[in-house]
């Protein structure tokens, strides 16, 4: 493809502090102690990392801050990149008055500030889906020069790119019956959160989300899927229902809606 059809990155504006704190995972235990507490999915991604003290430590897109101040309360050294300059802020504020070896910068993904081999991991949670293709391929070739030769990346993304297209559907169409319609756009981007619409382009799946990973030569690469606990109240049939779409294959390949992925230099 050629540059000039490619499509533009997204405006960094509309990443605001009122996307952070309102619509950006893990906003309601930011809000409530100001990057104290991770989310369950950031806990679960996070998880994956296995940071252990004196490591060298990438957050690229690090958001609010959170995370680049969990990796240096686990006596690792701590960097953090986001291309909004309002996230960079967030996360300087929220690092201000922790010890220890950190840094934040605002960087385009593409062209990190950092010389080649210096991260023994590098984190991107729910940054992929608003990176389009072309933005992702050159994102990882540039993770992958600023690992160190036995480092990994970890990579969380949402929503599973299958669900959208094949289980969505199914699932409106049934909540429709329901009479719960109006809580199910048809636009599955805008389901919970209405500036998906604009700053989600390039959701994965897990062929997708390995091959792009391939690409990059990456090697020993994982990919795998899961969902968020699903504790509702319902009759025993859309209960059986839900088990079986989230538990046995090829069902859980389109219903479960998280995506994850590691993988070694």
């Amino acid at each position: 493809m050629s540059s000039d059809r490619r499509p533009q990155p997204l405006p960094q504006d509309l990443y605001t502090e009122d996307y952070f704190r309102t619509a950006c995972e893990g906003f309601e235990e930011f809000n409530q102690s100001e990057g104290e507490h991770l989310s369950r999915r950031l806990t679960q991604a996070f998880e994956f990392a296995t940071v252990k003290p004196g490591m060298r430590v990438l957050d690229l897109g690090c958001g609010r801050g959170e995370i680049v101040r969990h990796v240096a309360r686990l006596g690792a050294a701590s960097f953090g990149v986001d291309y909004a300059q309002v996230a960079v802020r967030m996360t300087r504020g929220v690092m201000e008055n922790e010890p220890g070896t950190h840094g934040v910068a605002r960087s385009d993904a593409k062209n990190l500030p950092f010389a080649t081999d210096s991260f023994d991991r590098v984190l991107m949670f729910d940054v992929v889906e608003h990176l389009h293709p072309w933005e992702l391929d050159l994102c990882l070739a540039e993770v992958r020069r600023v690992l160190k030769p036995d480092g990994q990346i970890i990579v969380h993304t949402a929503p599973n790119r299958w669900y959208d297209a094949y289980a969505y559907p199914v699932v409106r169409q049934v909540r429709r019956l329901m009479g719960q319609g109006a809580r199910y756009p048809a636009n599955p981007r805008a389901l919970n959160v209405e500036i998906n619409t604009e700053v989600h382009v390039n959701e994965q799946d897990i062929l997708r989300m390995r091959g792009f990973l391939k690409r990059a030569n990456f090697r020993q690469i994982k990919v795998w899927l899961d969902t968020p606990p699903q504790n509702r109240k319902e009759s025993g049939l859309l209960a059986a229902l839900r088990h079986v779409a989230f538990n046995w294959i090829p069902f859980a390949w389109f219903f479960e809606r998280e995506v994850f992925a590691v993988g070694a230099k």
